[in-house]
């Protein structure tokens, strides 16, 4: 995908009433650590930073036949994420620089928007974290970390919490159930390994042409009755393996991955998915190896949540990974991370 511009049509500016919780004179609370901020107020070249950037867009869903509210998600996220406590560094900046918007079902338009506020966030030396939205965020996601690394010839990788392996042909047309496979047709078409690790995938949610897809694109999985702390020593090796063939990860969750009793706010809910104990034990392996370079969550839709479940599910999700990314620049030297 070639990235110029992105029509700004597409940007909705950051809302300070989406961060609330206790009050403390300390930040003690992540609402009151948080800066609302366009992009264009971003700082350059800041070296100790992450930003929150919603991608409010449920178009791919309902193409995918799904039931929509996702483009809901990222507010629900930030009320949650909000009300945590705040244990990072004070010289550490967190920003919310906002949302890209689907008008129209122009989601081609929003991926694009989505991809070219990556890559500047990527060459400010600033963290994306991504909250959905449709999993056809991870099209623009990607091509956003894709186009900042062009020059460098790095290899990325994807490694993908779900149940789904998001492999459907978009022959048609792209949705929330066609983004990986996009990618693998553009790393074929550029010649390129497509490395992607699929952690959660279950039978009951994937048909048989889409695992002869898998099988045909050399994608790698765990199945969701071996994707368990039963199999965390086993799992962390198949990761460890996967990282050292390549030199960046990027890591998207999709919330349908987990099981309904812990997230029922998602898009395609199931009682037969993962608990959060191994993506944790999975994340605390990624984080290690120092290769993250991005993140996103994906399908998080209260229409369908109960007490917030979800929302705190995927807050706390982000809480865990803001608060031990393994990197000099983030935290202090010798600070001990946060489990």
């Amino acid at each position: 995908m070639e990235l110029k511009l992105a029509d700004m049509g597409t940007h909705e500016a950051p809302s300070s009433k989406n961060w609330s919780g206790r009050k403390s004179d300390k930040q003690l609370y992540l609402h009151e650590k948080v800066q609302c901020c366009t992009p264009d107020q971003l700082p350059e070249q800041h070296n100790q930073s992450m930003a929150i950037l919603g991608y409010a867009c449920d178009e791919g869903v309902r193409r995918n036949q799904g039931r929509v509210g996702t483009k809901e998600g990222p507010e629900h996220i930030r009320q949650a994420l909000g009300k945590m406590p705040n244990h990072l560094a004070g010289n550490i900046a967190l920003f919310d620089i906002g949302n890209i918007t689907c008008s129209q079902g122009k989601m081609e338009q929003a991926q694009h928007a989505l991809a070219t506020h990556v890559t500047r966030l990527l060459s400010n030396n600033i963290f994306p974290i991504v909250l959905g939205g449709g999993h056809d965020v991870a099209y623009g996601h990607y091509n956003g970390i894709k186009s900042f690394l062009e020059k460098t010839k790095k290899r990325l990788g994807i490694i993908n919490f779900d149940a789904h392996f998001d492999l459907r042909n978009s022959e048609n047309a792209g949705n929330s159930g066609t983004p990986f496979y996009q990618i693998a047709k553009d790393c074929a078409e550029a010649s390129e390994k497509f490395d992607y690790l699929c952690l959660g995938v279950r039978k009951d949610a994937n048909d048989r042409s889409l695992f002869e897809t898998a099988e045909e694109l050399g994608v790698i999985f765990i199945d969701r009755k071996t994707f368990s702390m039963q199999y965390v020593e086993e799992i962390n090796q198949l990761i460890l393996a996967f990282l050292q063939g390549v030199d960046h990860i990027y890591i998207t969750i999709d919330l349908d991955g987990f099981s309904s009793a812990i997230a029922p706010g998602v898009s395609a809910a199931s009682p037969m998915g993962y608990s959060q104990d191994i993506v944790l034990a999975c994340l605390r392996t990624i984080l290690a190896s120092k290769k993250l370079i991005s993140l996103d969550i994906a399908e998080m839709n209260p229409t369908y949540d109960v007490d917030g479940q979800t929302a705190k599910l995927a807050a706390s999700l982000v809480h865990y990974v803001i608060h031990n990314l393994p990197l000099s620049h983030l935290f202090r030297a010798g600070k001990v991370a946060i489990g």
